[in-house]
């Protein structure tokens, strides 16, 4: 990074005492977490009288957790994108953060915070990897190397301080991109508890005093923009070294009571907070919607010829093709009121849209079967369920992908990205010239879809004229083609 002659960020710089209560533990210093969960209690602490200081924990050995505190625990978020329908750019300065532990240099000041009078919360992003069992970590091996060890001793020491007063008990929120990730990080501390021998009383505290909550998150957060500093530092008046870019959206869904509300005013600041009994529709949602548009957009869309999902939602054909796929055959297979999944939807356009993120096709297209089988094969099916006839925008879509894999595309090699055994099957399927038995090995492999997809009514037939108007006509003129012989 080029350095600059401006001062460094601090508090004595801009009047900012750290002299709120400690009622969060941080675990992650990263930059998701920063622009997505300190933005919020910063959010909180300003608008609806939070009054919550942040003591942030570095996870793993080698964190950033120093370079942080160097900067008293402030930094900028710079947030850029589109809102409803137009850009917005905003920068906030973000003051919660009161202390940086790093605990493999100091872990009793770690454990110490489970002593604080006024703590009720843990936030948490370790990433997926971080939610997990690690049996070499012993109660008395300090510092814990995984984050659920270190949750257990903080816990334990909590326990231990205030006699197992039930008061004193805290709200587990982690933010790590799992599936139930609350319940699988309770069922690891249970597990620590077990394997170091603490008492049951503890193991009933956990149970029946601290509450995990299930969460689902999202917001793209490209972190530190190393390409554009320059331009991010000539806005600020001190050097942040610390400072994080991130998109408009944000998404936080909890699976918790509205009582939450009570604990967090999250009801006070107007964001996209949600408090659900259930948030798997909204996972599946998110996998259906977000992640399925990227996954139908990336091989259709490189094969017309664009290279960026804003290139693909902006143009006349690509644009219409995506969005009547999300609105007109993904949407009426989610269990959600469809006045929701429009709006969400729309929101998700607009941030394929925005102009500050430049997102390559070629960069999304890892592994395009699997995310296939996932994101989009469950909406055909159900749309197939549903209607009684396949939808022909995401079976379309499928040819698209099967023609993708055969690697090259008007005498240019594609972008392909995937594993040794997938390519080479669909290399030997594309040894042959017959369209239809192309998309009857392609169906029928059992290894790809965990299903024979021949066994859905005229799949084989659709895929296959698809595939041969694609070679014959290309992808504009042979989706006209395919759309006369099946609309």
């Amino acid at each position: 990074m080029k350095k600059t002659s401006k001062p460094q960020l601090n508090r004595s710089r801009i009047n900012r005492p750290a002299n709120l209560p400690i009622k969060v533990i941080q675990y992650g210093e990263g930059n998701f977490i920063r622009a997505f969960v300190d933005y919020i209690i910063d959010k909180l602490n300003n608008e609806a009288d939070f009054n919550a200081g942040v003591a942030v924990i570095q996870p793993r050995a080698g964190g950033i957790v120093r370079k942080l505190d160097a900067q008293d625990g402030l930094f900028h978020v710079f947030m850029k994108g589109i809102s409803n329908g137009k850009e917005r750019e905003e920068k906030k300065l973000i003051s919660c953060i009161q202390q940086c532990i790093d605990p493999y240099k100091d872990y009793e000041a770690h454990l110490k915070l489970g002593e604080e009078e006024e703590l009720q919360f843990i936030f948490s992003n370790t990433t997926e990897a971080g939610i997990a069992f690690d049996a070499s970590d012993t109660f008395s091996g300090h510092p814990h190397k995984s984050f659920p060890a270190k949750v257990t001793a903080l816990l334990y020491r909590r326990y231990e301080y205030y006699k197992g007063d039930p008061e004193k008990g805290l709200t587990i929120i982690p933010c790590e991109l799992l599936p139930e990730n609350a319940e699988r990080l309770k069922e690891i501390v249970l597990q620590y508890a077990g394997l170091w021998d603490l008492e049951a009383d503890f193991m009933n505290w956990i149970n029946t005093s601290n509450h995990f909550l299930n969460t689902l998150v999202d917001r793209i957060v490209p972190g530190y923009p190393k390409d554009e500093i320059t331009h991010y530092q000539n806005e600020l008046e001190f050097e942040d070294t610390m400072l994080v870019s991130s998109e408009v959206f944000l998404l936080w869904v909890i699976e918790a009571r509205k009582a939450l509300n009570a604990k967090i005013p999250f009801d006070q600041i107007d964001e996209n907070i949600l408090l659900v009994e259930d948030l798997k529709p909204y996972r599946t949602r998110k996998v259906r919607i977000l992640n399925g548009a990227h996954t139908v957009m990336v091989p259709f869309s490189i094969l017309f010829g664009n290279q960026t999902v804003k290139q693909s939602v902006d143009h006349e054909f690509t644009g219409a093709f995506i969005k009547k796929a999300i609105l007109e055959e993904i949407n009426p297979t989610l269990p959600l009121p469809q006045e929701e999944l429009e709006l969400f939807s729309e929101e998700v356009l607009d941030r394929f849209r925005n102009p500050f993120i430049k997102h390559q096709l070629s960069s999304i297209a890892l592994n395009s079967i699997t995310k296939f089988k996932v994101r989009v094969l469950p909406s055909l099916v159900a749309y197939h369920t549903l209607k009684n006839e396949l939808p022909l925008r995401l079976t379309f879509a499928f040819a698209c992908l099967i023609r993708f894999y055969k690697g090259e595309w008007n005498g240019a090699t594609l972008p392909l990205n995937d594993t040794e055994d997938y390519v080479s099957f669909m290399n030997e399927v594309w040894e042959s010239k017959d369209y239809h038995e192309i998309s009857n090995r392609v169906l029928s492999h059992e290894a790809f879809w965990d299903t024979d997809l021949t066994r859905i009514p005229k799949l084989t037939e659709y895929i296959a004229f698809a595939l041969e108007s694609l070679d014959e006509k290309g992808v504009q003129s042979g989706y006209t083609q395919y759309l006369k012989r099946f609309q």
